[in-house]
């Protein structure tokens, strides 16, 4: 049946599920459960049911925030056809909300179950497109709450060390409090399917932090030891998934001068994360990095910018073959559009080369496991927008390069013969 009838979205327990097989927008419907396996790592690649597994996917950081109101789960739901109508494998979205509109947790330790169902509709919704989930656990900005809403609440509350707000990673008490929200996430039952959320092969991935860095200790020793403690401790609950930090990538005090070379800038040194051994933690599975040259490169034209991320690129796929031994997912990467003289064609080239060294790296067997869009919306999200959205059919070669992306990097996984198949009506 096609995407969009009304019999693909069952409310069923684990007993009557009625299981699906879908192949870019077609749905297959079965008496059994279909095989939907736990995506893993061999080595320095991403595997799937014994064939390594690429990554070409996006951003919709709102999908929770939307699947609380019946006016908007309709954007979620169409989010999920989109992308697999344009072959794309993973959705990288935020898995918490903390103290802000739509509340996940309302105060240190208290969830709001209409929004942790919201949630639930979410991961259903993207199983049901043949999407998996790439879940973050906590912001390090202030959107949506963050570390900053934790220590405001332990200081409102009396049992905050200080008020600044890297005492998240260090103050014992915060610490505490996460790890009751990573327990209660992990153990999560699933109010539409009855699985809960670290036996559920939908979610692709856990990651830690959006973005964490920790400027006070330029060291970084202090987040260091939070990422060692809280990987383990989602491990110690949750087995089966895959864990990474959710790093922009920038190298810190124990890189090499070499290395450090490659940051946009020196200041960049000093925040506080150390992409190397940050990403060798042994609960970490693999190592997360974004591309943002806009932001770091603000005066550079953008042949240099491209120039840039090109050996961005090629030094953390280094660094994932050749010190890590880890998949390295660039999880985010967007062009802005209020660069001076912005043209389409603009983000297009710079698109390419993203794709072109994921896609290079896969063709050799290397750590380069994929790339997800910052950000894609559906109509209607307006609002959610920022200088880096991507709104499907507004740019035809755009969404062309993506699902070119997709077909080559589908070929990779299956052989050309099979992938053609499977993927014949986006390809």
């Amino acid at each position: 049946m096609k995407a969009g009838s009304s019999l693909l979205y069952p409310v069923l327990g684990v007993a009557t599920f009625i299981a699906f097989i879908h192949i870019h927008g077609v749905f297959y419907f079965n008496s059994e459960e279909p095989k939907f396996s736990f995506v893993q790592r061999d080595g320095k690649q991403l595997m799937l049911d014994g064939r390594p597994f690429y990554v070409n996917g996006w951003n919709s950081y709102w999908l929770m925030d939307q699947a609380v109101e019946i006016s908007s789960r309709q954007r979620v739901s169409k989010m999920f056809q989109i992308g697999a109508k344009m072959g794309l494998t993973v959705c990288r979205t935020w898995a918490f909300n903390d103290g802000a509109h739509n509340a996940l947790q309302v105060s240190l330790g208290r969830f709001d179950e209409r929004v942790f169902k919201a949630l639930d509709r979410v991961i259903v919704e993207a199983r049901k497109n043949g999407i998996r989930l790439l879940l973050s656990l906590v912001n390090n900005l202030q959107h949506y709450g963050g570390k900053t809403q934790y220590v405001k609440w332990a200081w409102d509350e009396g049992i905050a060390l200080t008020s600044s707000n890297d005492s998240f990673f260090f103050d014992p008490s915060i610490r505490i409090y996460f790890k009751i929200y990573l327990k209660t996430i992990l153990t999560r039952k699933n109010h539409l399917t009855g699985i809960e959320y670290r036996d559920d092969p939908t979610i692709f991935a856990w990651e830690l932090m959006n973005e964490p860095q920790c400027i006070s200790d330029s060291s970084g020793d202090t987040l260091q030891e939070w990422i060692e403690e809280m990987a383990q401790y989602v491990k110690s609950i949750d087995s089966k998934h895959l864990v990474t930090i959710g790093l922009e990538g920038f190298y810190g005090s124990t890189s090499s001068p070499e290395k450090l070379s490659v940051n946009p800038g020196a200041w960049y040194n000093t925040v506080g994360s150390d992409f190397i051994r940050n990403s060798k933690v042994s609960a970490i599975d693999f190592a997360s990095v974004h591309i943002y040259p806009d932001q770091w490169l603000m005066d550079a034209e953008l042949d240099k910018k491209i120039e840039y991320i090109s050996k961005w690129m090629a030094s953390h796929i280094e660094d994932g073959e050749e010190e890590l031994k880890k998949p390295i997912l660039f999880t985010e990467f967007g062009l802005s559009n209020k660069n001076k003289n912005f043209d389409h064609s603009d983000r297009e080239a710079f698109y390419k080369t993203v794709f072109d060294s994921v896609y290079e790296s896969a063709k050799k067997n290397g750590a380069g496991a994929g790339a997800l869009i910052w950000q894609l919306l559906v109509k209607g999200m307006e609002n959610y927008n920022d200088d880096f959205g991507i709104f499907p059919g507004d740019r035809p070669p755009l969404d062309n390069l993506v699902k070119e992306q997709s077909c080559r990097l589908a070929a990779l996984r299956h052989g050309e013969n099979l992938a053609g198949r499977k993927a014949r009506e986006i390809c």
